[in-house]
């Protein structure tokens, strides 16, 4: 792996933590991801299903993980089952685990082949009375080719059909949510090698480059530091493309006069940063950008206080936009008596700030958790809020991630936001 390697204590507390809340004679079973068909026989780089990866650190495909923690076999409490290699398969495809390299990695001793699964999981199975069975639930998620972990469920289901089946993702999305200090530590490398990207950007960015380009910039700056690369599809939009919240063709030439809003991170040992920074292409604010852009960077400010022990994503959210609707009224868009008199249902900040503006961050860069759910020390969110102007062509958006705490701290406090040192660093 490109990364350092990661203490398996870090994986051992985590399934000790999951182990605590499960019921007597519970199996947990968790597949690691698919590859992917690229085109051909070619695949997609192969990224880890997160909550295999949070509980054995695994970074490899064709891994299945069991826990029967009350299992009368001391060895079969915790297995690992991966592929067996040969000869073939390295000469071919490269290295891929032994046994030992897994129990280092994992802290699991009992490591097997998967040709071994099918006995041990009867094994298994004939000691369980309720399964935890794992599968994807981001409530945004549709996806039409069932993934590993729901073959695998609907499989079992019909093998076993008397057994009690229950939900996995519940209990994993409450121990994800608040960061063990390794995590934070690697959470705060993805920001480091986001920061590093970003200067590198202020160097670059002038009238005429292509957005790709940019992508380009940041991508170079990732991997020669160690990043697998990009924590999700960068969106580097300039001018009118800066109001398409999830642009991401990235062709567009960069023009003189317009802003340049890229919203971009790095992924370092899978755990994801996430930021948003938005520059003028010709390394100077108008007069009537800097009036925008300033407001953006006030509520930023002021919100960031948010983050504390007791609130959620949805306060922030709530909040955020009143901050912002008073900052829109100060720009002139619209005046205090159009709000008293507007429709509840269609306020009128919605047409110049449309999202929410925070959500968890770690393994997934929409991290598990509900925007509902109570902040506690060691979470670690999103803070993103914007304006968006159509008619003035103004696109407008602020992101940093920020550790709960009694007093928040926010992990991209170096990258440059204010819009004197972004000009300053533009100008060099």
């Amino acid at each position: 792996m490109r990364y350092e390697s990661i203490d398996s204590e870090l994986f051992k507390r985590n399934r000790g933590k999951l182990r605590t809340i499960l019921p007597k004679n519970a199996l947990v079973v968790v597949n690691s991801n698919d590859e992917l068909l690229r085109s051909g026989d070619q695949y997609y780089p192969f990224r880890q299903n997160s909550d295999l990866f949070y509980l054995s650190g695994l970074d490899q495909e064709k891994c299945i993980l069991t826990l029967c923690p009350d299992h009368p076999g001391e060895k079969l409490r915790e297995i690992v089952f991966t592929l067996k290699s040969d000869d073939l398969i390295a000469t071919w495809n490269g290295h891929k685990y032994t046994r030992n390299e897994i129990r280092t990695i994992s802290g699991i001793e009992n490591v097997q082949w998967l040709e071994d699964f099918e006995i041990t999981f009867r094994d298994l199975m004939a000691s369980a009375d309720v399964v935890f069975l794992n599968q994807n639930e981001y409530i945004k998620l549709t996806n039409e080719v069932p993934l590993r972990d729901m073959r695998f469920a609907q499989k079992v289901r019909d093998a076993f059909p008397v057994h009690r089946y229950e939900r996995l993702a519940p209990l994993l999305t409450d121990l994800r949510l608040v960061k063990e200090p390794e995590e934070i530590a690697l959470i705060r490398r993805a920001c480091d090698l986001t920061e590093m990207a970003f200067r590198r950007v202020l160097r670059f960015v002038a009238p005429g480059i292509m957005e790709y380009e940019v992508e380009a910039e940041m991508t170079h700056e990732f991997i020669r530091n160690g990043s697998s690369g990009h924590a999700y599809q960068p969106i580097i939009g300039s001018g009118p493309n800066g109001l398409v919240l999830h642009y991401t063709a990235n062709h567009d030439r960069c023009r003189d006069g317009d802003l340049l809003l890229m919203d971009f991170g790095a992924e370092y040992a899978n755990y994801i940063a996430d930021c948003t920074r938005t520059i003028p292409v010709n390394g100077r604010f108008s007069s009537r950008q800097r009036q925008c852009y300033e407001a953006v960077l006030r509520v930023m400010k002021h919100a960031t206080s948010f983050f504390v022990p007791g609130n959620s994503s949805d306060f922030v959210t709530r909040e955020t936009h009143k901050l912002m609707e008073k900052e829109m009224i100060g720009l002139g868009l619209f005046s205090q008596e159009q709000v008293d008199r507007q429709d509840p249902d269609k306020p009128l900040y919605f047409k110049y700030l449309m999202h929410g503006v925070c959500h968890p961050i770690g393994l997934d860069v929409h991290d598990v958790g509900s925007k509902y759910a109570t902040f506690k020390k060691g979470m670690v969110l999103t803070l993103e809020p914007g304006l968006y102007i159509p008619e003035e062509g103004i696109g407008i958006r602020i992101e940093d991630d920020i550790l709960v705490d009694d007093k928040p701290v926010d992990l991209m406090a170096s990258i440059p936001r204010e819009p004197d040192e972004i000009e300053a660093l533009m100008l060099r």
